[in-house]
């Protein structure tokens, strides 16, 4: 669905887009539900699977920033949901990774963080409270140029990883994120996978380099706002 302002509402994201701020703003929504968990089920539910509708979503809202608005250069990722519902499916992508449709999947999901990795605009990945960035989804924070967390001990704010981190969705490098994040300190990215399945706060991701600025509840508005606006004041490509 497409709105007179421009912007788009899918099954499982949404697309705001401020052109007076040159920034774009996209939303994940995560499932309910794990939903299918055998081969034969999730091919029953074809292009409905979350994991195969959600990406082509987040790919067409790419690719429509990129083509048709290209005075924006600023992008801030969210998601929103429950994480455990992520690592949950995450589970059953690698538990299912040898059925074709599963295998073809994981690829396409390959492809469309990937094209998040060469989108020419600049990337934010904000976890405030309700949001979802585990597993799968958490490739697009250790993606984004810089992954703000919220630190406010009121709010469950957590970000959690998986086997599908460890390798199974690497870069154009043929390193995972984690290892191009790390890239001096490869021992560190043990260390991240050794907290597969669990809850990682604020606290916990920022001291394992996770986290680019962890604002707490009083700044976190206006350190959002300053960034946005600094970044604002740059061309589109950054370079004047």
């Amino acid at each position: 669905e497409v709105g007179e302002d421009g912007n788009r509402r899918y099954t499982h994201v949404d697309l705001d887009l401020d052109p007076a701020g040159r920034v774009a703003t996209i939303t994940i929504r995560a499932p309910e539900s794990a939903g299918p968990t055998s081969a034969a089920e999730i091919r029953e539910a074809g292009m409905d699977w979350w994991p195969l509708s959600a990406f082509r979503e987040l790919e067409d809202a790419i690719l429509h920033l990129r083509f048709n608005h290209r005075s924006i250069g600023t992008v801030v990722l969210k998601t929103r949901g429950d994480g455990e519902v992520l690592m949950a499916i995450d589970d059953i992508l690698d538990a299912q990774k040898d059925d074709w449709f599963v295998h073809e999947v994981r690829h396409y999901v390959k492809r469309v963080l990937k094209r998040v990795d060469v989108t020419a605009k600049t990337f934010f990945a904000l976890a405030d409270e309700g949001s979802a960035f585990a597993g799968t989804l958490f490739e697009l924070a250790m993606a984004a140029d810089r992954f703000f967390m919220l630190d406010d001990p009121d709010e469950q704010v957590w970000v959690g990883v998986t086997n599908m981190n460890a390798g199974a969705l690497p870069m154009g490098n043929g390193l995972t994120r984690l290892q191009t994040r790390f890239l001096g300190e490869p021992d560190t990215v043990g260390q991240v996978l050794e907290e597969c399945g669990n809850r990682l706060n604020t606290a916990e991701a920022y001291d394992l380099g996770l986290v680019t600025f962890n604002p707490d509840d009083i700044d976190w508005e206006d350190e959002i706002r300053v960034a946005l606006e600094e970044r604002a004041s740059l061309s589109p490509d950054a370079l004047t």
